[in-house]
């Protein structure tokens, strides 16, 4: 492999375990918020129990995600230099800024909330809890436009070789970068329900702190079914955005060959580099409609942009595939969980599938980068700058050497991690009563 693929796999690699620990501690956030609430307005301590249980998963995730997310920034200086170089006075800015004024403020109020159980009032705990989904949330909009530029760049200009911020309303507002705010964050929150859903379903089965879990449960339930419909009623909208700004994104996902209006969308199919290999069972004008909201629009096919500027076409129609196919199922099985969820002890196949159902929201939301992220290449900025283009002038065997070694310390900490994780939800909360916080 040269120095250009390597880089790749080791940007993907370490993007991708991050984001194993980023959504989870968005939608955990929520949702431990929501229990500190509901402590505060009832006064029953078994939602301070569940805060405080739930709580301790989201600082082990928390502290995995940070770990992972620095050594990740640090890649743009040492694997893409000549792409730093190029747009850092625009994506520079909006790092900098996600650093310092959302990740330090998540940090500062993640220590008060850890350390002020016995310290603040149960409604300053509370609103600590909220400030502390806000701002993990603040964060994720910076890192969001920061791709909604590498997507679409908008409030630039071209100067002596580099892209010099212009507008920073322009960036900021940025369509496409505030489309995937409004799809990753409820897809989090979707994972968040369907995480706490599935461990809830697990110590159910087990007849263990019933009363707890069926609470949690409950929770959970509503804000995956909320949050999985959301998601995907909103990705149509993205969708729709995307086809207008990156029609070979569109094509590829689709495996979309010829430029026609109304366009068909076909049920089977199997993708190739050079033309479908399998085409059957088409839906006269449906992709053209998913696409442009018009039976009669009209698709570009992949035959009429040029080979050098098609994405990778199996990877993005595959990615595209898992993500639909996922987030059609988790709205089924969180309705069914949120109508049943005051008798769910009745269905225990139900509660016997759920643990096995955690995974999947983490599945989509991988397909869904490997869709917005390999469906964007050649470019490493969309219509300026080639993937090519910006990779350091490092040697093969560096490369290798670091990706290797990030593999090996990763593997190592992500099993560290998710052991710990696994072993504090199998133990369930503490059998204690749970640690009086001050009356308002």
């Amino acid at each position: 492999m040269d120095v250009l693929m390597l880089s790749r796999l080791q940007f993907a690699a370490a993007t991708m375990f991050h984001f194993l620990f980023v959504p989870l501690t968005l939608g955990l956030s929520v949702l431990i918020a929501c229990m500190e609430t509901a402590y505060v307005r009832t006064g029953n301590k078994t939602y301070q129990k569940m805060a405080k249980f739930w709580g301790k998963i989201f600082l082990v995730n928390f502290a995995l995600g940070v770990v992972t997310g620095i050594t990740l920034e640090f890649q743009f200086g040492t694997n893409w230099s000549r792409y730093s170089s190029f747009v850092g006075d625009i994506f520079g800015s909006l790092l900098a800024i996600e650093a310092t004024a959302a990740f330090f403020l998540e940090s500062t109020f993640i220590g008060v909330w850890h350390f002020g159980w016995e310290k603040l009032s149960a409604k300053a705990h509370a609103i600590v809890a909220w400030l502390i989904a806000l701002a993990s949330n603040l964060s994720a909009i910076w890192i969001l436009l920061a791709n909604g530029f590498m997507q679409d760049p908008t409030g630039y200009i071209i100067r002596n070789g580099r892209a010099e911020l212009t507008d920073f309303i322009a960036v900021l507002t940025n369509p496409f970068g505030w489309y995937q705010f409004f799809h990753v964050i409820p897809g989090a929150l979707c994972l968040g329900g369907f995480f706490v859903m599935g461990v809830a379903a697990w110590h159910l089965l087990r007849e263990s702190n019933v009363e707890f879990f069926q609470k949690s449960f409950a929770i959970g339930a509503g804000v995956a079914l909320v949050f999985s419909v959301f998601t995907a009623v909103e990705g149509h909208f993205h969708g729709n955005h995307m086809s207008q700004v990156q029609p070979a994104k569109l094509a590829a996902m689709e495996s979309h060959w010829e430029t026609q209006r109304n366009a068909p969308l076909y049920l089977l199919v199997i993708p190739g580099e050079d033309g479908n290999l399998v085409e059957a069972l088409p839906i006269p004008g449906a992709l053209s409609f998913l696409a442009y909201n018009d039976v009669n629009a009209e698709v570009k096919g992949l035959n009429d942009i040029p080979k050098e500027d098609r994405p990778p076409i199996v990877l993005t129609f595959l990615g595209f595939r898992i993500m639909v196919g996922i987030g059609t199922v988790l709205p089924m099985l969180a309705l069914f969980g949120w109508v049943m969820r005051n008798k769910i002890k009745q269905y225990p196949l139900y509660l016997k599938i759920l643990p096995w159902c955690i995974p999947l929201p983490y599945i989509a939301m991988q397909a869904g980068w490997v869709l917005a992220e390999v469906g964007r290449q050649p470019w490493i900025v969309y219509g300026l700058m080639r993937t090519s283009d910006a990779v350091s002038p490092v040697t093969t065997g560096t490369v290798a050497f670091s990706f290797i070694l990030m593999c090996l310390l990763y593997t190592l900490l992500g099993a560290a991690g998710i052991w710990l994780m696994v072993r504090l939800a199998k133990k369930g909360p503490e059998d204690h009563t749970p640690i009086q916080v001050k009356a308002a």
